[in-house]
């Protein structure tokens, strides 16, 4: 396409030039141009009131149609407060008070749980209003249940469902009661609001406060479950801990008794007798001290003389102390005898006699306390002996129990640890025991729902006000898709923007600019010169004679992309109004199967263009003169169409520079490049085409895939010129364009 469109402005400019030339020609304004949206829906303002005005009416239609519903809201407060009965851990912990928690008991509310606890508390599924099973049906409904009654068919609600029916009819009955509820908190407080719709002001109400009753009592019951769940897990696990405590101290016990280490009032046996054998080990060897002592003594006091009467065991003798009192006695008769009868007197020997028998007794008795003494000391010692021998077997006993206490030690702590284990079960389960029946809900109800003494929906007011925007809004989109759909070309901005190429002008469509009373586009032209149509032809021509600056442009092609875009009419119109002019102009018609010049002049020639081209006749022969305009025309014969290619041999060239040099203006009125090939061969041969578009009809992408077609041919694009414009509508296209100034111009004409 660039080898024949003109660039856009600004294409050869680096971006950051262009982005500069864009703000300061305008920056925002040039994206946002409010005269091109006022424009816009301008001309769609019917189209606006009418889907505006459809969608508000239906607006209207349904609020006035709708069931009248009623709002009661029910208000719950999670309560951070709480009666402390006793100081006991609870099994389920109370909500914490942040945001999370008042969001998640939000949802809670909303649950199809509490929904189905609700719906079977209050029989819901036996409501008509929702159950539509049960629902009576009224009007054309009632009627139509009285015929099938009549003729014996079983009504909706008698019919026996399945057990899948059943349990679809009740999901969608838990669907319905879900659908009227709305629960939400308010703002950032711990409240949430439980509101309930509802067609019965007080069935509002009283399934608002069931939602709440039935939230807390869930609660309830869920801490109640969980304190039953934990009391029974902790009673079957002390059976355990129980039987494992019991084991475990009896594996100490037969350990002690295996090995010994049998003990009393927390010393073991063994100790207890060592700590025995060492008291009287000490007490022995004490006596043994003693004994020896006192037999010492007694043997030293002998070896120095002694008699014996002055050892500490002889003094302490009562047969000693009995036998001195005899001799104290048996010597003083026998001082008394010796001083009366002498030393030879019988009585005082005899008294002698007992004297030294008495002397004998004691030193008798010494002797035998010394022995005693000797003996005590014997048998000390050998009772030291005894004793500690059996502290040396003891404490070997004792060494063997140590190294048994190591396994004692390790089965007594686990004994003390499942013991340990078994009384903090024990605690928790008395504990949780005495949690039943004393649990507390996490929140509570602040506040009723009350009987609504109004409706809630449908809100009259809100509605309308929210139609008209609606309304307002659905007409602007239908504005903006109708602008989104449209592929036609309507402005000459749309031609330079979006097909990038030159403007050549308007054809105006006949009845949008005079009354033509029926006369037809070619015969106004002649009729009218002076009219603002004849004018557009004058405009085209001129911009078709500048379209190459410097070089002259004799011979112009005229197409389009599709048939019945007026390539014909504006041939033969711009061929009259050139001739007009005083300009030698011909019209060739190039369109070999429709042959429309011929309509439209309503001739039927003989000799025609192929006839000239296969040399059988001349040029001269086949034109036929415009008596009206002045202008020459060169038809096509009827019933001379050929596959050939003609358009693309020598006789077509020779034709074409034989024209060029007796006309001024020579118009080939080609075929629709799309569907016929012969344009694509026509085209180069002429000094510009001038491409025509059918206004806001032809499809831009048709426009393009026909530029495509030229692309590579060698022709040069004079630009686009738009055909049949309707110029009332054209005035409210776009600022700017010309046909949008046409109400302050077209007086300048002469009708």
């Amino acid at each position: 396409m660039s080898q024949f469109s003109p660039a856009p402005l600004g294409a050869d400019l680096p971006p950051q030039v262009a982005g500069s030339q864009d703000v300061a020609a305008g920056g925002l304004g040039q994206q946002i141009d409010l005269r091109r949206i006022y424009s816009a829906f301008r001309r769609r303002l019917r189209l606006f009131g009418a889907v505006a005005l459809a969608v508000f009416v239906a607006v209207v239609v349904v609020t006035l149609q709708a069931t009248p519903k009623y709002t009661a809201t029910a208000n719950v407060l999670l309560d951070t407060r709480k009666e402390k009965v006793s100081d006991v851990q609870e099994v389920l912990s109370g909500l914490p008070a942040d945001s999370a928690t008042v969001d998640t008991e939000v949802e809670i509310l909303k649950s199809r749980q509490l929904a189905e606890r609700v719906t079977k508390a209050l029989d819901l599924e036996a409501d008509p209003e929702f159950n539509s099973r049960v629902h009576k049906p009224e009007g054309l409904a009632a009627v139509t249940a009285s015929i099938g009654a009549i003729l014996g068919a079983t009504p909706p609600s008698e019919v026996k469902l399945s057990p899948l029916g059943q349990q679809k009819l009740h999901e969608k009955v838990v669907d319905t009661v879900l659908s009227g509820l709305s629960v939400k908190r308010s703002g950032l407080t711990y409240v949430i609001n439980v509101a309930y719709q509802s067609q019965s002001p007080q069935k509002a109400a009283t399934i608002a406060n069931k939602f709440a009753e039935l939230y807390l009592l869930e609660q309830l019951e869920a801490k109640f479950d969980a304190t039953q769940q934990a009391n029974k897990w902790l009673s079957s696990r002390l059976e355990e801990l129980r039987g494992q405590v019991l084991q475990d101290e009896a594996t100490v016990q037969q350990y002690k008794i295996a090995n010994n280490l049998l003990s009393a009032s927390g010393t073991s046996l063994t100790e207890q007798e060592i700590s025995s054998y060492n008291q009287s080990l000490a007490q022995a060897r004490a006596q043994v001290a003693e004994d020896n002592a006192r037999l010492n003594t007694a043997k030293q006091q002998l070896a120095r003389g002694s008699n014996g009467g002055d050892v500490g065991e002889a003094l302490d003798s009562p047969v000693i102390q009995q036998l001195r009192a005899q001799r104290a006695q048996v010597s003083g008769q026998v001082a008394d005898l010796a001083g009366r009868y002498g030393d030879r007197h019988p009585e005082m020997l005899k008294a002698k006699r007992q004297l030294s028998d008495i002397d004998a007794q004691i030193q008798q008795e010494i002797q035998r306390i010394v022995s005693n003494l000797q003996a005590k000391a014997q048998v000390s010692s050998q009772r030291a002996s005894a004793v500690a021998g059996s502290l040396g077997g003891a404490k070997g006993a004792l060494a063997t129990n140590n190294r048994a206490s190591v396994k004692l030690n390790e089965l007594e702590r686990n004994a003390e640890a499942s013991r340990t284990l078994y009384e903090s079960y024990l605690n928790r389960f008395k504990e949780t025991s005495s949690q039943q029946g004393i649990e507390q809900s996490d929140a509570r109800v602040v506040s009723k729902a009350k009987i609504p003494t109004k409706q809630s929906s449908p809100n009259v007011s809100l509605n309308l006000a929210l139609g008209v925007l609606l309304a307002i809004g659905a007409g602007l989109g239908a504005i903006v898709l109708a602008e989104m759909l449209d592929a036609g070309v309507a402005t000459a901005e749309d031609v330079e923007r979006r097909l990038e190429t030159a403007y050549l002008g308007s054809i105006p469509l006949l009845n949008s600019v005079a009354d033509a009373n029926g006369e037809a586009p070619i015969d106004y032209i002649v009729s009218k010169p002076l009219s603002s149509f004849s004018e557009s032809f004058r405009n085209l021509r001129a911009s078709i004679v500048y379209s190459r600056l410097g070089e002259p442009v004799k011979i112009v092609a005229v197409t389009s992309s599709l048939p019945g875009e007026g390539k014909t009419t504006t041939s033969v119109c711009l061929a009259r109004s050139s001739a007009l002019q005083g300009l030698r102009t011909v019209i060739v018609d190039c369109d070999l199967r429709r042959r429309t010049v011929n309509r439209l002049l309503k001739t039927e020639p003989v000799i025609g263009l192929l006839e000239v081209l296969s040399g059988e006749h001349t040029l001269d022969e086949a034109l036929t003169f415009d008596e009206a305009s002045g202008a020459s025309f060169l038809p096509l014969a009827k019933s001379n169409f050929t596959p050939k290619d003609v358009f693309g041999t020598v006789a077509m060239d020779r034709l074409l520079e034989q024209l060029r040099s007796r006309y001024d203006l020579v118009i080939l009125d080609t075929a629709p490049l799309l569907p016929i090939a012969d344009t694509r061969v026509l085209a180069p041969k002429a000094d510009a085409v001038v491409f025509l578009a059918r206004w806001r009809k032809t499809p831009q992408h048709a426009i393009e895939a026909a530029f495509r077609l030229l692309q590579g041919s060698g022709a040069h694009l004079a630009g686009v010129a738009l055909t049949q414009v309707d110029m009332k509508q054209q005035a409210k296209y776009g600022y700017g364009d010309p046909g949008y100034y046409y109400a302050e111009y077209k007086k300048y004409y002469v009708s």
